[in-house]
């Protein structure tokens, strides 16, 4: 295909009307099938939602032009805020159309090791899950050594990718180096709304195809890695991945338990409503008086029971369709856990404003009394990101440098029964000739008049 417009020069003008909040106008250059699901107060209260977390566009960085296929052009912006960044991704025909949007985290975090995490204990492999047009990548993190390892896998909320980079954070990765440092196993993967677009507006979408499939292809592939072993494979979900994970364990009995992150079970649409209020509360030079009564809104559709299927995507929350939001009332998070019958680990954070621990929680707790192997794990300085902090949290804060508290690595290596990583001979070998190299290297240094080094 021979590209008629200059795709960067109309993702630009995008950004630029996202940026002075001309929804209708950019309404207008939806193609027809993006047009049928999404709204320009869709695209109002997400764009708001992410500006109260990074602040006020301050500059819009050159566009980064990729061809799709013969049809369509991807175009990544990257924007610049008070407080942060993001970037705009966007799907571009011929005409100047768009058949995408989607607001991103930057590619780059400035990311560093946290503390906890011992890298020459593990290697990384990338792995991909699912076939063709559903196909998404992963990375599985291997503990060294002989011994046969218990094993996680991650599951993340939204359409983000394996390390849940938020900001300079990536929250999956700790964890991921965190576990494999103790003796674990993990697998994390990008999820199929964050590597395929346009998914989760499809009509008859539902959270078994967004978390299901890919997760369950996850612990088949563990159980035939060698390494592994196949009676102790976990599935971890953090907020919504939480929410999903009973489901997850419920179509595959051989999944030894469900670990439950910040899991939310106060309905999403209210849960959303009460997020906005305490950022409103917490931010009060932000007005999100037109976010709030938007979302409202919204979420009056998405509750009201004259919903069907036939309810236009473009009138709902997150450009989700209808059958989502009625899937998401027929299923009951805590009734399927409790039929489970397998360990259950719940960690929740204090000063999660997302997930609360007065009214999440208790409900957890209520719907699994009685249930054996039930472990509750609350940490009063964490906020929804398991990131330790004071006061309370505000979407700003998750685009600080933190890293996941130490005390959840703990809590998730102790219910899996993780054992220390002891190397093997070959392991052993290659880290006493890293210690003899160094030594060599350093004692080569002494006695140059030149150079001051110190020793110890």
């Amino acid at each position: 295909m021979t590209v008629d417009i200059d795709s960067a020069t109309v993702a630009t003008a995008v950004v630029a009307m996202l940026r002075d909040e001309r929804f209708d106008d950019l309404a207008e250059l939806f193609a027809p099938r993006m047009a049928a699901v999404v709204s320009a107060e869709t695209v109002r209260v997400g764009w708001t939602g992410e500006i109260a977390k990074i602040g006020a566009v301050r500059a819009i960085g050159n566009a980064a032009v990729e061809q799709v296929d013969d049809e369509l052009v991807k175009v990544s912006v990257p924007v610049t805020a008070e407080r942060g960044g993001l970037t705009v991704h966007l799907a571009v025909d011929a005409d100047g159309r768009l058949h995408g949007l989607r607001l991103a985290a930057p590619a780059e975090s400035g990311w560093t090791p946290p503390d906890y995490a011992t890298p020459r204990l593990f290697t990384e492999r990338e792995v991909t899950l699912g076939t063709g047009d559903t196909a998404v990548s992963g990375t599985l993190t291997l503990p060294k050594g002989r011994s046969a390892r218990p094993a996680v896998v991650l599951v993340a909320s939204g359409a983000v990718d394996r390390d849940v980079t938020t900001g300079p954070n990536k929250p999956f990765k700790d964890l991921a180096w965190g576990l494999a440092s103790r003796g674990v196993a993990v697998l994390r993967f990008d999820k199929l709304t964050y590597t395929h677009s346009g998914f989760e507006s499809a009509p008859g979408f539902t959270m078994v195809e967004e978390y299901l499939p890919h997760t369950l292809a996850a612990v088949e592939l563990l159980k035939r890695e060698p390494g592994v072993d196949p009676a102790r494979i976990h599935v971890v979900g953090h907020s919504g991945g939480g929410k999903a994970a009973p489901r997850i364990a419920a179509a595959d009995p051989s999944i030894a338990g469900v670990g439950i992150l910040a899991g939310d079970t106060i309905p999403l649409p209210r849960s959303i409503l009460r997020a906005l209020a305490h950022i409103a509360a917490v931010q009060p030079g932000e007005d999100l008086t037109e976010v709030l009564e938007s979302t409202r809104r919204q979420v009056e559709r998405a509750e009201s029971p004259t919903l069907s299927k036939e309810t236009p995507t473009a009138d709902l929350l997150f450009n989700w369709p209808a059958s989502y939001w009625l899937d998401l009332r027929e299923y009951d998070q805590v009734a399927t856990a409790a039929a489970l019958h397998r360990p259950i680990l719940l960690v929740q954070g204090g000063r999660d404003y997302q997930v609360t621990a007065d009214e999440d929680l208790p409900l957890w707790e209520s719907g699994l009394a009685g249930i054996p192997d039930v472990t509750v794990r609350v940490h009063p300085a964490l906020d929804h990101m398991l990131f330790p902090g004071t006061g309370p949290s505000t979407p700003a804060d998750y685009l600080e440098p933190h890293h996941v508290d130490p005390a959840v690595i703990t809590d998730i290596a102790d219910w899996v029964g993780a054992e220390p990583v002891r190397l093997g001979f070959r392991d052993r070998l290659g880290e006493t000739w890293i210690r003899q190299a160094a030594r060599v290297r350093r004692m080569s240094r002494i006695g140059r008049p030149d150079e001051t080094t110190q020793y110890s």
